[in-house]
This record gives C-alpha cells, sequence and structure tokens, in this order.
C-alpha cells in the first residue's frame, strides 16, 4: 500500500549527509514534504558510531516516512550554533520545517522506534498484511495462498499458522491441519491453538444418528432433547456450528434443570471452537437472554 511519505521521499536518497551550505534547502525544506530525521554527530564520537547504524536501519525499515540528515557538527558550526548543541549525539525530528521533538545519546533500537512512532505511522508488518488480505480474499484457494506466503516469510509466526490450520480444517484436510498445529512450539500454544486441536479431535469423531431420523423425532416432540443433543453434535462435527448452537439454544429456553445446564456447557465449549464470530455472537447473544 503506497503511503504519501514514500511517494514524498521517491527519487531521492533516504539518508544523506548535509552541511551548512545546504541545511535550509535539505533540511528545512525537505521536511515540508516528509519527516526528516536530523543526526548530529563528530568523527570523535563513539555513542555517535555506535547510534548511526541504527538509525540507517530505521530509515529503511520505515520505508519512506521520514528521511534521515547526518550532520557533522565539527564541519558545520554554522548549524551547530543555531541549535545550541551541548552535547552528542543529539537527534532532531523536523516535520514541517518545525521542530517536533529530540533526544540525545546513543539509544537502542527499541527506544528510537518508539521515539518514532510517536510521530509517524508504525511500518506495516508485510505478515500481518497478508493475514488481512487472506482474511477478506474473495475465496478459500487464495487465502490459503496468501497464508502460506506469509509462513514463507516468517515459518515460525504462530497466528498465519493457526490462520492456515483453520482454513485447512475447513476443507476437511484434517491430518494436514494436525501437522500445522503440532509446528507450534509447545511454549507458543495458546487458546485459539487448543480450540482448533478440539475442533480436529471433534471432526474425527462423528456422532451416531440419523439427521433425518433426528429431526423428525424433534418435529413430534419438541422437548425431545436427547435428539437435540445428537443432531447438534452432528452439525458441529460437519462444521455447522450455527446449526448446532440452535439446537442447544432451544433446549435452554425449553427445559429449567439438567438438560438445560448440560446445554449451557456446551454451547460455552463449541463457542470457543467456533471460528464464526458472527455465530458465536448470536449464540452467546441468545443464551445470555433464555438464561435471565
Amino acid at each position: 500500500m503506497p503511503n504519501p511519505s514514500a511517494s514524498a521521499a521517491s527519487g531521492a536518497a533516504l539518508s544523506f549527509d548535509v552541511s551548512d551550505a545546504d541545511f535550509e534547502t535539505a533540511v528545512i525544506e525537505r521536511s515540508l514534504q516528509v519527516p526528516v530525521l536530523l543526526d548530529c554527530w563528530a568523527p570523535w564520537c563513539g555513542p555517535c558510531k555506535s547510534l548511526k547504524p541504527v538509525l540507517e536501519k530505521l530509515v529503511q525499515d520505515y520505508g519512506g516516512q521520514f528521511v534521515l540528515a547526518k550532520l557533522n557538527s565539527d564541519e558545520c558550526p554554522g548549524v551547530a550554533q543555531a541549535l545550541q548543541l551541548r552535547s552528542i549525539p543529539h537527534v532532531f525530528l523536523i516535520k514541517g520545517g518545525q521542530l517536533v521533538d529530540q533526544f540525545t545519546g546513543a539509544l537502542p533500537e527499541g527506544q528510537v522506534r518508539a521515539f518514532l512512532d510517536k510521530h509517524l505511522k508504525a511500518p506495516a508488518d508485510p505478515v500481518d498484511e497478508l493475514r488481512e488480505q487472506a482474511a477478506a480474499a474473495p475465496d478459500a484457494a487464495l487465502a490459503e495462498a496468501l497464508l502460506r506466503q506469509a509462513l514463507a516469510m516468517k515459518p515460525g509466526h504462530v497466528e498465519a499458522t493457526l490462520d492456515l490450520a483453520e482454513r485447512v480444517i475447513a476443507r476437511g484436510a484434517l491430518d494436514d491441519a494436525q501437522a500445522l498445529l503440532e509446528r507450534v512450539a509447545e511454549g507458543a500454544r495458546n487458546d485459539r491453538h487448543a480450540a482448533l486441536a478440539k475442533r480436529i479431535a471433534l471432526a474425527r469423531n462423528r456422532p451416531q444418528g440419523d439427521p433425518a431420523a433426528l429431526e423428525a423425532r424433534i418435529a413430534a416432540d419438541a422437548r425431545d432433547f436427547e435428539a437435540r443433543f445428537a443432531l447438534a453434535a452432528i452439525r458441529a462435527y460437519e462444521g455447522d456450528f450455527g446449526a448446532a448452537f440452535d439446537q442447544l439454544l432451544e433446549v435452554v429456553l425449553r427445559d429449567k434443570g439438567e438438560w438445560r445446564e448440560k446445554a449451557r456447557v456446551q454451547l460455552v465449549e463449541w463457542f470457543g471452537l467456533c471460528g464464526d464470530a458472527e455465530a458465536v455472537s448470536r449464540g452467546r447473544r441468545y443464551l445470555g437472554m433464555y438464561l435471565n
């Protein structure tokens, strides 16, 4: 996704040296187009040498959201005096021709990023961008391809792995989905990982019963809770959690005792397994209404 800062920075280096002679043009006027990070340093300054590679790395990482101007304070007494430099390294952020922030010393990369992020949009994580594209993809095959691309970039990315596992479960490739879950290190496994593992286990064990016969029993007796539970289990096995929720919600609505509590417990468990946020939201809403 292009951004205006990157466009403004195009056609010129992201990192460059400045002097007294070109400071007005290279820094002040340039900052009207794109933020300028001004690094004031000197050859004899040890901390300056530590900070320089950090700044040069970040200007690349941020892809044109700012440019880095490097000023040798020993060779630029005019600017150094105008900026009232007392110690170096001293870094200034200039936007729209105005000084907006500054820091001194060789800060670590994380602190410099925090400094920049107060004034700039943080650089987008390409894996997160691919995950967003996959979520909005018009078909499942494209979504899977995007997620596999994300994992090629970062093979250990937990959420991208779980996104892909969820897609693979949806098309019934349970062994492939299980293999994806097993790639996640034990220490990185979260509640979502556990829920997907339970979905795989649920999908491997087909419940007993004929859906048509169970539906006929329910039509003949709406309080045939045993049939409703059996039909709900089949629908959950098929991945139709919305239909499974409907059967158990009917139990909650119609019973005031043991069956109601059993249905409530099963619903809460399945809410954690269902990948359809809308179905879960609807199920939780009706469960709350029926219990009150």
